[in-house]
């Protein structure tokens, strides 16, 4: 599951460039020097794998317990389920719908991210990171299904971090050289190909949901529950 990992976050990022690029091009760093400037970037990106780092964290140890509960395989299979539905709503549907709460948690990170906005720091640049890491964003949704699925915490960690690791290709050459050298057309292709990329990654997730023996894509989940050994 890591290669899919980087491999979402790589494509992930045609969708970021859309929706958190002019917030990235925005950065308060056009008072520092050329160095500065590079610092502050890169601590921003920083900070949003660190967030993505501690939701692994949190789902792996959420994974975890699934698996020692024995629930792995249906877990992973009805994760792989709803993430095909929530693609297919999407594209028939084709409106999003917010629900209360999440404006409201949303405005919250916004009023952080004004408050560090005026810091003008590279500390302030690292937590704008961290915070942008936790606005709801449909495309860290689908990397912590994939996290959740995960048997071990360690696993789970490294499928947010590759996932994080992805996007940043994309992202920093947003900073130093903008959207112009990616053609619009060119973006909406990629953006189009999303949905089938989420797609396969809920096929994947239902097939090592399904025990099917095969390495990489459907390995031997197995169960740790069973007879409880005694020592004497």
């Amino acid at each position: 599951m890591l290669f899919p990992a980087f491999l979402l976050g790589l494509i992930s990022s045609f969708h970021c460039v859309g929706m958190c690029g002019p917030l990235a091009m925005a950065l308060p760093v056009q008072h520092f020097s050329a160095a500065q400037k590079s610092v502050s970037i890169f601590l921003y990106h920083a900070g949003r794998i660190v967030t993505y780092t501690f939701l692994g964290v949190f789902f792996g140890i959420l994974g975890r317990h699934i698996f020692i509960a024995g629930f792995q395989q249906w877990g992973s299979i009805i994760l792989g389920s709803i993430v095909l539905i929530i693609v297919l709503f999407q594209k028939v549907v084709k409106t999003s719908y917010t629900p209360p709460f999440v404006q409201s948690y949303t405005d919250a990170l916004h009023r952080i991210i004004r408050y560090l906005w005026g810091k003008h720091s590279t500390l302030s640049s690292f937590l704008l990171g961290m915070t942008n890491g936790l606005l709801p964003c449909g495309m860290v949704y689908f990397a912590l299904a994939g996290a959740l699925s995960s048997t071990t915490i360690v696993g789970s960690l490294l499928f947010m971090i590759l996932f994080g690791a992805g996007t940043l290709p994309l992202m920093f050459s947003v900073h130093f050289a903008g959207t112009t050298y990616l053609s619009l057309s060119f973006r909406n292709k990629t953006r189009k190909l999303v949905p089938f990329f989420i797609a396969s990654m809920g096929v994947l997730l239902i097939l090592r949901g399904l025990n099917l023996g095969i390495p990489y894509i459907s390995p031997f989940l197995g169960n740790e529950t069973g007879r409880v050994i005694s020592c004497h």
